[in-house]
């Protein structure tokens, strides 16, 4: 007789809360338990949630007595032992409840949440002989009242233990948890068409084909039967089945098509098909390389003998993608798994196409533009390691949780860009930083490449902790571009300026036209007008809810803030004097787009900003549309800056290079260089040198000067001078606490007592508390405190000294109201 064990088990719940908690295992499900698996718990009074089970064993809680899991949900594990030591790193390394890491791993669909009932299944044919008496009780009560709550299941049948009853129903297809039609991920099904056996045969679907074109009531009968049988063939062995839509699609009716299987000679059924796109059957051969980039590709190799990460520095149009594919060859040879880290959407749809031209179906995509059941499909794609599908990953920064169990390359592309940076919720990770934990746990190799590295990387390749490799010249003898610089100041002085243009970048777009050329031009802020401005008294329309004015779409007619989505119909006088006298100033991609039609009339322009690509192909048919040369000209916002590749782009506009250089933040000057470098790096391919117009009101600036001359390295040196003197990374550590609250007062009087805390440890590494530029987000002001430390500091003991402050501040009563948000490694 086999011993009856009690079990118990750690698991991970969706909530901002820092602690596993342990539940006690029902003697009946002990042979489904498995690390990485999901059960429904109960939480709190009358909660129910989805767990990960992170832990297996028999021991009591001490503090507490163990509530017992509900359900196991699956039957195979969903989670792998390497994804729960990740989640256990970036949750102590970023300061972030284990509850939050879950949450922004797992893709929603995984995660249910609500109160567990149960509903009938929606194809239970009412057969209720091989239900026990307790199944059937709960039956006759789901006939009648349609759902039940587990709370209610275990009334009906008087007794507590009701996961055997749950479990039975749910096998003999009784009953579902509701969840599972609303929320959990459940494939997707088409129908198809395929003949029915005995006419799989050529003389007897000749006699039915001469019985039926008697008759010419048939006639639409006969076409449709020509036509499936055109697409299946019917000497085949095994018959591909049509799919229904695609019939239809021809002018073949339904009812033709239900007529047809009443007679028994088509069989209609209904069978799952995936949700992504395949890619095309017939693969292009890999280019060879040109002479830099071999040599390129032999140095990574050589460096990751020894490094498991290493940064290729190479300048725009360099060709670092084909030495990214070569790379990606050489693990597929070796049965190996890659990850290949993007930081915006956007540059998917070109990179995908790319890489399955070389690759096929082993390329799969991951980011938050495909829907949840999307995103799980790709999941269980990875998770098991198929052979054939979605070995290659090309994702956005979640990627980096999905569940790799045989990962050997990670390419982090356009690694500087800060929308790897996850700013809300918590966790506040950065996806580049991760990929290099991630590979490591996997003794991966990571390549990190950027035409313009963040000083952080450059700094970490000159010091030997990475490799550095060197890509300096454009694929197939391109020049650089041009860049040249329009002086604002001097062309307003001289009212040259036509709108937000200069007389010097009006003449080189009409040049660009008449050589039959595309033209970017670059705004980093969207919308119409920013700001909203009486004449009289300086009053501009603000949010309700934020500190900061409202900003004007002029397609949708209304003032909106970027912050909070608040918006409102535009005034027509002053909210304070009352003047009608109210002008627009500045400028959005919006208005730029409406003032540039007003110059060239005939030209096709196309905005490429958050409005415009909210829906989910807008990137893709933008770009399409760009690469075709249906649109002349393209406005955007920084997601065109980045590693986008055109063939016919002869001049690229920077509308407002002063804009980018005047951001209180001590990486303002970084920033700003690499927006402008890779921006100018999208004119001029193949056969000519592009152009760049940089429209500034001081020509001069250090850092337009560097741009100018391409010199990245004279920026990192200026930088890195910076940095050391007033104590910035890469010299240093930063962690900042922002504090939250809706009484101002409250927030000012905690800020002031956390800060004194800290700085009775930390002295003058604690600077603040401050409030911010936008003083105050959907009702609650905001302050920060900032936290420098050297980098030869433990920051383990630096974080546990943070946490055991806020632990204290948080216990006085006038301040535990008060939201504590931390941000390590901030960008």
């Amino acid at each position: 007789m086999t011993e009856r064990k009690t079990y118990f088990v750690d698991v991970i719940i969706p909530l901002s809360i820092p602690n596993r908690y342990t539940y006690r295992v029902p003697f009946e499900l002990n042979q489904e338990l498995e690390l990485g698996k999901r059960a429904i718990v109960p939480f709190g009074r009358s909660k129910f949630y989805t767990a990960i089970i992170s832990r297996i064993h028999e021991e009591i809680p001490k503090d507490y007595t163990a509530k017992y899991i509900e359900l196991i949900l699956d039957e195979t594990p969903i989670v792998l032992p390497q994804q729960f030591k990740l989640w256990d790193w970036i949750s102590e390394y970023y300061m972030a409840d284990i509850g939050d890491v879950m949450n922004a791993a797992l893709p929603s669909n995984f995660k249910l949440a609500s109160e567990t009932v149960i509903v009938l299944h929606p194809d239970y044919e009412h057969n209720s002989e091989n239900l026990n008496a307790k199944e059937a009780l709960i039956l006759d009560a789901l006939e009648l009242r349609t759902e039940l709550t587990l709370k209610e299941v275990g009334e009906i049948v008087q007794i507590k233990t009701i996961q055997p009853i749950i479990k039975g129903l749910i096998e003999k297809r009784v009953a579902i948890v509701s969840e599972e039609l609303k929320a959990k991920y459940s494939p997707k099904q088409a129908s198809f068409i395929r003949l029915a056996d005995q006419y799989a045969d050529n003389d007897k679907l000749s006699a039915l084909l001469n019985e039926l074109e008697s008759n010419k009531k048939n006639e639409k009968q006969v076409y449709a039967l020509l036509k499936i049988v055109s697409i299946i063939g019917i000497n085949t062995a095994e018959q591909i089945p049509v799919l229904k839509k695609t019939l239809v699609d021809d002018d073949i009716s339904n009812s033709t098509l239900n007529t047809l299987s009443k007679k028994g000679i088509i069989e209609i059924f209904s069978a799952d098909i995936s949700r992504l796109k395949d890619a095309l059957d017939d693969n292009e051969p890999i280019k060879a390389l040109s002479p830099s980039q071999e040599t390129a590709l032999i140095e990574i190799e050589e460096h990751f003998k020894t490094l498991n990460t290493v940064l290729l520095h190479g300048v725009t149009s360099s060709g670092k993608t084909e030495v990214y594919v070569k790379l990606i060859q050489a693990a597929l040879e070796k049965g190996e798994q890659v990850l290949f880290l993007l930081p915006e959407i956007a540059l998917t749809t070109q990179l995908i196409n790319r890489l399955r031209k070389y690759f096929g179906d082993l390329v799969g995509v991951y980011h938050s533009k495909f829907n949840q059941n999307e995103r799980i499909e790709i999941w269980n794609h990875v998770l098991n390691n198929s052979a054939e599908k979605y070995r290659i990953v090309l994702g956005a920064r979640s990627s980096v949780f999905l569940p790799f169990n045989n990962l050997g390359l990670v390419i982090v592309d356009e690694e500087h860009e800060n929308s790897f940076k996850q700013y809300d919720p918590a966790p506040r990770y950065n996806a580049r930083d991760l990929a290099i934990v991630l590979g490591n746990m996997h003794k991966a190799k990571t390549l990190l490449g950027s035409a313009t590295p963040s000083i952080e990387s450059y700094f970490n390749a000159k010091e030997g902790r990475y490799g550095l490799v060197e890509l300096s010249e454009r694929f197939g003898g391109v020049q650089m571009p041009e860049i040249l610089v329009a002086d604002l100041e001097k062309e307003t002085k001289q009212k040259t300026m036509k709108s937000h243009f200069s007389s010097f970048l009006m003449e080189k777009m009409e040049e660009s036209f008449e050589n039959k050329e595309q033209v970017i031009l670059f705004q980093n802020r969207r919308g119409y007008n920013p700001i909203w401005s009486c004449e009289l008294c300086a009053w501009t329309p603000q949010c309700t809810q934020c500190d900061v004015s409202l900003t004007y779409h002029k397609l949708s007619n209304v003032l909106k803030c970027h912050y909070c989505g608040y918006y409102t119909s535009p005034p027509s006088s002053c909210g304070r004097c009352g003047s009608r006298k109210l002008k627009m100033l500045g400028f959005g991609t919006e208005k730029i787009e409406d003032e540039f039609s007003l110059f060239f009339k005939d030209k096709t322009i196309q905005r490429m900003d958050l409005d415009t690509t909210r829906a989910k192909n807008a990137y893709e048919q933008i770009i399409n549309d760009f690469e075709q040369r249906n649109i002349d000209v393209l406005i955007g916002t920084q997601m065109i800056t980045k590693g986008l590749d055109f063939d016919n782009v002869g001049l690229v506009g920077i509308l407002s290079a002063d804009q980018l250089l005047n951001f209180p933040d001590f990486r303002a000057f970084e920033r700003a260089y690499q927006l402008m470098a890779q921006v100018s790096g999208r004119a001029g391919r193949k056969s000519k040198r592009g152009k760049v117009i940089l429209q500034s009101f001081n020509p001069n600036h250090w850092i337009i000067q560097k741009v100018i001359s391409n010199d990245y390295i004279g920026m990192y040196t200026q930088e890195l001078v910076e940095r050391r003197n007033f104590h910035y990374p890469p010299f240093y550590r930063l962690i900042y606490i922002r504090l939250r609250h809706k009484n101002e007062t409250t927030l000012t009087a905690g800020s002031i007592d956390l800060s004194k805390k800290l700085k009775s440890i930390f002295k003058d590494r604690v600077l603040g508390p401050e409030a911010p530029s936008v003083s105050k987000v959907r009702n609650y002001y905001i302050k920060f405190i900032v936290i420098k430390f050297e980098r030869d500091a433990s920051p383990k003991k630096v974080k546990d000294i943070i946490k055991e402050k806020i632990n204290v501040f948080l216990g006085d009563h006038d301040y535990r109201s008060i939201r504590v948000d931390i941000d390590v490694d901030p960008q």
